[in-house]
C-alpha cells in the first residue's frame, strides 16, 4: 500500500535530519531505497510544503534542512495560494471567527500554512480533521474571510 502524502513527508523530514541531502534527485533515490516511490516533481512539492531550505554546511556544500521552528518561518503568498487553492473547499464566517472546510484529513495542512502566513489579521487557528477555526482580530472577520477566499480562488460570499 502506498504511503500518504503526510507519511511520505514525515519520512523526508527524517531523512533530512539524519543525512546530508544535496539534491532533489538524491532525496528521491533515498526514498526509493526506503521503498517509497516519488518523482522529482513530487519531492520538489514536498520540500516546498515542508518549508525546506538549503543551508551551507562545513566544507561549503549546501544541503536541505527543515527549520526547527517552522511556525516562525513565513509562508510566501504564492505558497498560500497553492495550499488554499488545493485544499480549501468552503469558507464561512460568524463575526470575527472564520470557519474553513477541507477534504477529510487535510485541515492541519491549511492551518499550518495559515499559522505561518504572517497575515496580520489572523490571531491563530484551531484545526480538526476537515474543519479549521480561524480567529481574526476584532472587527476583521469579514476582511479575513475575503482574503482567504481570494487566496483560494473561491467566489465572494453572498450577503446574508
Amino acid at each position: 500500500m502506498p504511503l500518504s502524502k503526510a507519511q511520505r513527508q514525515h519520512q523526508i523530514g527524517i531523512l533530512l535530519a539524519e543525512q546530508s541531502v544535496t539534491s532533489q534527485a538524491q532525496l528521491a533515490d533515498l526514498l526509493a531505497d526506503a521503498g517509497i516511490v516519488a518523482t522529482q516533481a513530487t519531492v520538489s512539492r514536498d520540500l516546498d510544503d515542508l518549508g525546506a531550505i538549503k543551508v551551507r554546511v562545513p566544507g561549503g556544500a549546501t544541503v536541505y534542512a527543515i527549520p526547527e521552528l517552522p511556525s516562525e518561518q513565513l509562508a510566501p503568498e504564492d505558497h498560500m495560494r497553492r495550499v488554499l487553492g488545493e485544499w480549501l473547499v468552503e469558507v464561512d464566517r460568524s463575526g470575527d471567527l472564520v470557519v474553513l472546510r477541507t477534504p477529510p484529513g487535510s485541515a492541519h495542512v491549511v492551518a499550518s500554512a495559515l499559522d505561518r502566513s504572517g497575515l496580520v489579521n489572523i490571531v491563530g487557528t484551531v484545526a480538526g480533521d476537515d474543519t479549521i477555526l480561524v480567529i481574526g482580530r476584532p472587527t476583521t472577520g469579514e476582511v479575513v474571510e475575503a482574503s482567504l477566499r481570494d487566496l483560494a480562488g473561491l467566489p465572494s460570499a453572498t450577503p446574508s
